[in-house]
């Protein structure tokens, strides 16, 4: 049975369209893609991004990688006061992280960081659209 992989050209893609709709609303984000077991297959960062995105955006990527889940569902489980998430190692709390699926199988993961969490979650929803 052939596993679904994310390749570099699938990278790429999905971080053109994160990076587009961060660019048609003035955002300067860091843009981070992993494969399936959380490397970091892609990256890219707009020259003025804040301090810490880069980490930030590959850390949401590569929890929504592992756990199989959007960041957002972490994020949501906090602010309803099961802290438990902020113990997890590499965990962050915060919209903007997102698995990219293939025929239903996790792939790897889009993480995004640079502007609020719900503007990170709407630029990754848009990259994980590309796939």
């Amino acid at each position: 049975m052939n596993k679904p992989v994310l390749t570099l050209a699938d990278a790429k893609r999905v971080a053109a369209a994160a990076e587009a709709e961060a660019l048609a609303n003035e955002w300067k984000v860091a843009i981070a893609v992993v494969d399936d077991g959380g490397h970091l297959l892609y990256m890219q960062r707009n020259h003025d991004t804040r301090f810490g995105s880069v980490e930030t955006a590959t850390a949401k990527a590569h929890m929504a990688a592992a756990l199989h889940i959007p960041t957002k569902v972490s994020e949501d489980a906090v602010m309803s006061g099961r802290l438990i998430h902020l113990a997890l190692p590499g965990v962050i709390p915060a919209e903007g992280g997102v698995p990219l699926l293939r025929d239903g199988v996790v792939i790897g993961a889009l993480g995004i960081s640079g502007v609020r969490s719900f503007q990170d979650g709407q630029i990754a929803a848009a990259g994980a659209n590309a796939l």
